[in-house]
């Protein structure tokens, strides 16, 4: 019998390592399988959860815009609601206050938000207002209260009431007007208490009366008693006697009863002719001062005019407004404010004359119709006497208060308009008067004063927009040609006009450009800019936060710039000053350049760059260059837009690209509006641009869209 070990071929030992080998194989073999098959289910698995994640990310877009949505909604439902709605915290602190609600208070909204409701609530009704604030926290279900506040012109009653919350820590309330029906409720309460009065003092006296008739009666009776005793032969006489007695008896208690009656009506007409009166007196005077109101003013400027036609003579009228009385009422109170208009009113009138009317126009405004002028010359000595009377210092509660007058005239028939247009005109003059340093007076003069009224009313529209949130800003890309890249943004503010749709900033800055008005707005762009960077900064993008925004010559004159920039760079401490750009025009007129630059200088140790826009378009451009610490130069469109056909303006172009690599400044050129402009602007060594051929400045919610899909033109690579 043959074994393995006789059969030929391999040994025993090479057999085992084959054997070995083939093993080792088939192992790394299905290894390789295993490692296939998870890596399939593993790529399985990562489409799933790309298309899950995919999905989520539509819900998450499609919930932010029905968020959006429904936010607008309800600030433009809260704004502009028929009633006052204003959000309170636990601790009685106003939040937020819509226009009405401002209006029935009398205050402006921006010196509402954040002060104690309390404060405007009266004395006697404190206790009532924290207990009602109290159950709206405690959740004890919708509170309503019924309380007087004290405003401009005296107290009015208002309703409020509370029924949702807004948040966990506040809730939204609304008042309304009730003044109205709580006089008139008092003045039946006080009609009823003087006739039941007048009835059981009526009752007494009936009553006396009747007491008195019946102790007659008892004498009669007694003497007609002894009558019949003495002589029954005269019985039947005394008889007929008594019944005659009686009968008079009855005539003269109807008698009494009819005289009580003609008191009684003769009570109730002088009673009805009293209240008449004081219903005049109420709906004509004005209930602090007891000057007449604008219903009486209406009439008695009537009748002067027509008095002034008959007799060929002239009338002022005469419109008078305190300056500084907001900070008395703000520093001591309401009462006190009041005081102080009491005393002036009647300082005011001791002034005038006889003839002259003065009324109360409304809280720190007074009208007075000066008449039996024969020139315009003859009210001057009153005008000043007027001044003087309001300047002179008050002594209130032992505190000396000093207010002074503002003072606009109009006179009739030469301002030949209507009463209504008189005190118009003559309110328009006032604003005049306090332009120019208040404590003066100003006459009307309509072909002067139109211009005036019409940037008045512009500056109050500007005012208006800027309290109602209707500035938006918009933002321009800027670009590196060469590279491809975006390197940020320019901020432009928009006007976002209810009736005119959006305005853009040739509108309406030039209005207010040499106006404070200029700083407010200046700083609402610089703050936005930074609350704009900030939510960018949450978003998972490669989005650029380098935004730039402009800066008036004004605003940066001011003493006090770098501290204002540092308080509102404060407000965001996750954002980089180096994210913020100031741009100022080569074409401002900056007096003191050496404050300036040392004001320039405080920014840049922030952090913060400057950039010299509308290079070339000045004056002033080397002395700039010189004095001024810019890093950035913008070549203005100017130039930019025409340089394909205009020889001059290339040259510019090319100067100022020289003169920026020699201050070894970067540059950028605005207004770039094709490709061609692009190329030719690469050819002569500047990389940066911005304008509508690379896009249009857009809303904050479109630029990251924007950014992702931008692609620079082939041309420029």
């Amino acid at each position: 019998m043959t074994t393995p070990l006789d059969l030929p071929g391999p040994s025993l030992i090479t057999l085992r390592q084959r054997a070995e080998t083939r093993l080792k194989e088939q192992a790394e073999y299905s290894k390789t399988i295993a490692n296939e098959f998870s890596a399939k289910k593993m790529v399985h698995e990562l489409q799933i959860y790309q298309i899950e994640l995919e999905m989520q990310n539509e819900e998450l877009q499609e919930a932010k815009i029905a968020e959006r949505m429904y936010s607008q909604g309800y600030a433009e439902l809260f704004e502009f609601a028929p009633i006052g709605c204003f959000v309170i915290e636990p601790s009685g602190l106003i939040s937020q206050l819509n226009l009405r609600g401002a209006s029935l208070i009398g205050i402006e909204r921006a010196n509402l938000i954040g002060q104690p409701f309390l404060n405007y609530v009266i004395v006697q009704h404190k206790r009532v207002f924290k207990e009602f604030l109290a159950a709206t926290f405690n959740e004890e279900g919708p509170q309503a209260c019924e309380i007087a506040v004290q405003v401009t012109g005296g107290p009015i009653w208002l309703s409020i009431e509370t029924n949702i919350s807004v948040s966990s820590a506040d809730c939204l309330a609304s008042m309304i007007d009730i003044t109205e029906r709580k006089q008139s409720k008092e003045l039946l309460q006080q009609s009823e208490k003087y006739f039941r009065l007048m009835f059981e003092e009526r009752a007494g006296e009936l009553f006396i009366a009747n007491k008195e008739l019946a102790f007659q009666n008892q004498e009669k009776d007694k003497r007609a008693d002894e009558l019949i005793l003495a002589n029954q032969e005269k019985e039947k006489r005394a008889n007929e006697l008594i019944l005659a007695n009686q009968e008079k008896e009855k005539r003269a208690n109807e008698l009494v009863i009819a005289n009580n009656e003609k008191d009684k009506r003769a009570d109730e007409l002088i009673l009805n002719k009293k209240h008449q009166s004081e219903l005049e007196h109420i709906a004509n005077y004005d209930m602090l001062t007891n000057l007449p109101n604008r219903t009486l003013l209406a009439d008695r400027s009537y009748q002067a005019m027509l008095q002034c036609n008959r007799h060929g003579e002239s009338l002022a009228v005469v419109f008078l407004d305190l300056d500084d009385f907001k900070a008395v009422n703000d520093t001591y109170g309401h009462n006190l404010g009041d005081e102080l208009l009491v005393a002036l009113s009647s300082r005011m009138k001791k002034v005038l004359r006889e003839s002259d009317t003065l009324a109360r126009f409304g809280g720190d405004e007074f009208v007075a119709i000066l008449t039996n002028l024969a020139k315009v010359e003859d009210c001057e000595s009153l005008l000043e006497s007027l001044l003087a009377a309001v300047s002179e210092p008050m002594i209130i509660d032992d505190m000396v208060l000093n207010v002074s007058a503002s003072v606009g005239v109009t006179f009739y028939p030469q301002d030949n308009v209507n009463a209504e247009q008189l005190i118009r005109h003559a309110d328009n003059a006032m604003y005049l008067a306090k332009e120019s340093g208040k404590n003066r007076y100003h006459i009307f003069d309509i072909r002067k004063d139109d211009a005036v009224k019409v940037q008045w009313e512009s500056l109050e529209a500007i005012r208006n927009a800027l309290d109602n949130h209707q500035f938006v800003l918009y933002y321009q890309p800027k670009v590196n040609m060469e590279k491809g890249t975006v390197i940020g943004f320019e901020a432009l503010i928009r006007w976002e006009h209810p009736e005119r749709g959006l305005l853009s900033p040739i509108e309406f800055l030039p209005i207010i450009e040499h106006h404070a008005m200029i700083i407010e707005v200046g700083e609402w762009v610089i703050d936005t800019a930074l609350a704009q960077i900030n939510q960018w900064q949450k978003l998972e993008s490669n989005l650029p936060l380098n935004v730039s925004v402009n800066i008036a010559a004004l605003q940066l004159q001011q003493s006090d710039f770098a501290d204002r920039l540092v308080t509102l760079l404060g407000a965001y401490p996750n954002v980089s000053p180096h994210c913020l750009e100031l741009e100022v025009l080569e074409t401002s007129a900056i007096d003191d350049m050496r404050h300036v630059s040392k004001t320039m200088s405080a920014c840049i140790a922030l952090g913060v760059s400057f950039a010299l826009d509308d290079f070339g378009t000045g004056y002033s451009s080397l002395t700039y260059l010189r004095r001024l610490p810019t890093s950035l130069i913008k070549i203005d469109q100017s130039f930019i837009c025409d340089m394909l056909t205009d020889s001059d303006d290339l040259v510019i172009v090319k100067g100022v690209i020289a003169l920026a690599k020699s201050f070894k400044l970067k540059m950028i050129a605005e207004g770039v509006e094709t490709t061609e402009h692009g190329s030719a602007l690469l050819k002569l060594g500047c990389e940066l641009a911005q304008g509508y051929g690379i896009a249009s400045p857009m809303h904050a919610d479109d630029v990251p869209a924007w950014v992702n899909g931008w692609m620079p033109d082939n041309a420029w690579k």
